[in-house]
């Protein structure tokens, strides 16, 4: 069993990667103020960013599903790894040696399963393209290249490489790099044979498929050879770090483009998105051998972050299977905010072959958006019908118009609507949109999708109290709650303008549940003044001493929550510490009070007089805070 990971090493890795540049290889990362970043939640659908990162602190946090952590966390939970796995991927990023407790350092075999799976293939990819830069038998796909357009230089740029025809080639290979039988098995890059383990890809020409973080995790295989009885393409089968449904060919080369631009190219195969970046429209993408689908859409909307001018391009071949693709994709329309288009070349061509006819500004400019999705969807249906007759109008109207109201835009759904009747000729155009708007209407009663709701971007403070199935409601409209919550984010993220005073509150003096279990576990992990001298390394240990994932929760929140003030200083933190003790003292007051009255009736008057003595004390304290602030805690 492989030894736990030095804990000085875990920490370098942790100051050596910046979260944000983590995040960003998944998601469009902006400016949230205060020296915080926003993106849409890579955890949860939603159409306004609530998903908050702090750089400064290497923290994490989604104000909509109270997802949180570091950086470890963070790609603990997107790539599915367990802690050690992470480590070890970032301390390689970094070039960072690991050092374990028990039995020195890791020997590779016993490294996570991901990490194997994914070496193995990264040590493939580089073997495949050996082959089709060196081997004579790789002629054959250097020629399929070169008759699509693609130089060596294309070939390296997008990593193809070519698999020899022989059974275990990239079997024996493997092994001899010290791969098991087991994980080759695994990887998908093997296979059983009869004699044992061989080449799942023989004589084909290979195109790595990367995660989103740049990682090699499949590939997808074309056939060059007629004696070859399998497909035309071979892909991957699912594995561990493989899933057809959840990648996209070209995401590693495009996602920084996507999201600058706010714009996508959506083509059908992998010689299709060479064919784009080389002539320039460096944001296209492809499925890897299914249709475009939900999971698809949720990696695009991450880097398109939903805003308004966003647009994502559908190339599609102009057959009946091209057509169908589309209508496919028309279904999942409603899932982007973006604008959705359709692009199909004049002559039917895909991007590949257009770049060779017509060179690539052919190509640009057909990547240019031109038909709405939904207009292109209507008009499939439309043509059906024979739109002469009042019977095929009506008829094509019966079919159409459920596609409309689904629309959930309700001036787009209008505006669509107003479109149908042109098309299908129908004068009354009130006719159709009430159609429509009923519709929609009946869906919504059944349970169906809706309006969307307002696209007002969710601000933090409000997200709380949806968080606490955990614990009590905290109405932040109650000022109380609301000041402590202040003084914990200040405490957590400027402890050097609330030290020393802050660590000699009561965990009593926080009257909300889940800030007071805040507050003890910052004492637990050394207190306040102990950020002062390293503020991440802080973050870390109150973040461990948590009694559960729960009050874990609440720490990173508050830790990335940005502070209600433009400018934060002393004169602030002193503010909050005033308010928040000036409160606990009224409440001591107060119990002072009502036990004197107890005490009067009783007739106890030594106990009487000390209370009376207590709650002059408490008076004068409570006067000195009001006229002197934070000089007088």
């Amino acid at each position: 069993m492989a030894g736990r990971i030095n804990d000085e090493d875990v920490k370098a890795v942790r100051d050596a990667v910046p979260i944000d540049a983590v995040v960003s290889e998944y998601l469009q990362l902006r400016n949230a103020g205060g020296g915080n970043l926003k993106g849409l939640c890579p955890f949860h659908d939603e159409k306004s960013p609530s998903f908050q990162v702090s750089p400064s602190k290497g923290l994490f946090h989604c104000f909509g599903c109270q997802e949180g952590g570091d950086t470890i966390t963070f790609v603990m939970k997107v790539d599915h790894l367990t802690f050690s796995e992470v480590v070890e991927r970032l301390a390689a990023q970094a070039g960072i040696t690991l050092r374990y407790e028990e039995g020195g350092y890791n020997p590779s075999h016993q490294r996570g399963e991901r990490i194997r799976l994914v070496e193995a293939h990264k040590i493939a990819a580089d073997w495949y393209a050996e082959q089709l830069a060196e081997a004579p038998e790789a002629d054959t796909g250097r020629i399929f290249l070169a008759e699509r357009g693609f130089d060596q230089a294309a070939a390296v740029h997008f990593g193809v490489g070519y698999s020899p025809q022989g059974w275990d080639h990239l079997t024996r290979f493997l092994r001899g790099k010290g791969f098991t039988d087991k994980e080759l098995i695994l990887s998908g890059l093997s296979q059983e044979g009869r004699r044992g383990p061989i080449d799942r890809f023989r004589g084909r020409l290979m195109w790595p498929i990367r995660d989103i973080g740049g990682d090699v995790v499949g590939f997808g295989a074309r056939k060059l050879y007629e004696a070859d009885n399998g497909p035309k393409y071979l892909n991957t089968p699912d594995t561990a770090i493989y899933r057809k449904s959840q990648v996209l060919y070209g995401i590693d080369l495009a996602k920084k483009d996507i999201a600058k631009s706010s714009r996508a190219v959506v083509v059908e195969g992998y010689t299709d998105v060479m064919a784009c970046h080389l002539a320039g429209v460096t944001t296209a993408i492809a499925t890897c051998g299914t249709a475009f689908g939900g999971d698809h859409i949720k990696i695009l909307r991450r880097l398109l972050m939903d805003n308004g001018s966003a647009r994502v391009i559908f190339t599609f071949d102009g057959d009946a299977a091209g057509q169908k693709a589309a209508l496919r994709a028309f279904e999942d329309d409603q899932k982007f905010a973006a604008e959705t288009y359709i692009a199909i070349a004049p002559d039917g061509m895909d991007p590949c072959d257009l770049r060779l006819a017509k060179g690539d500004e052919a190509v640009a400019d057909l990547t240019e958006p031109r038909t709405p999705l939904f207009e292109f969807a209507l008009r499939q249906i439309v043509v059906r019908y024979d739109l002469d007759t009042p019977a095929g109008r009506a008829a094509a109207l019966d079919e159409a118009a459920p596609i409309v109201a689904r629309i959930k835009n309700s001036g787009a759904q209008h505006e669509v609507a107003v479109q149908l009747a042109g098309m299908l000729g129908i004068l009354d155009t009130q006719f159709v949109v009430k159609r429509v708007s009923q519709l929609a209407r009946w869906a919504r009663e059944r349970g169906g999708a809706g309006p969307a709701p307002g696209n007002r971007a969710s601000q933090p403070y409000e997200a709380a109290p949806r968080a606490a199935a955990s614990g009590p409601a905290l109405t932040l409209r109650n000022p109380v709650y609301a000041t402590e919550r202040e003084l914990l984010k200040l405490a957590l993220q400027r402890p050097e303008l609330v030290s020393p005073a802050f660590d000699a509150y009561g965990v009593d003096e926080f009257t909300a549940a889940p800030y007071a279990a805040v507050r003890q576990t910052v004492q637990d992990a050394g207190g306040a003044e102990w950020g002062t001298q390293d503020a991440q390394e802080y973050l870390v240990r109150v973040r461990e001493a948590a009694p559960d994932d729960t009050v874990r929760a609440m720490v990173t929140e508050l830790a990335v929550e940005p502070i209600m003030r433009r400018t934060v200083d002393d004169v602030y933190a002193g503010t909050v510490l005033v308010q928040v003790r000036r409160r606990a003292v009224e409440r001591r007051v107060r119990d002072v009070q009502s036990q004197l009255a107890r005490l009067a009736a009783s007739g106890d008057q030594a106990q009487l007089a000390a209370v009376q003595n207590e709650l002059w004390i408490l008076q004068q304290y409570d006067q000195a805070l009001r006229e002197h602030g934070a000089a007088a805690l």
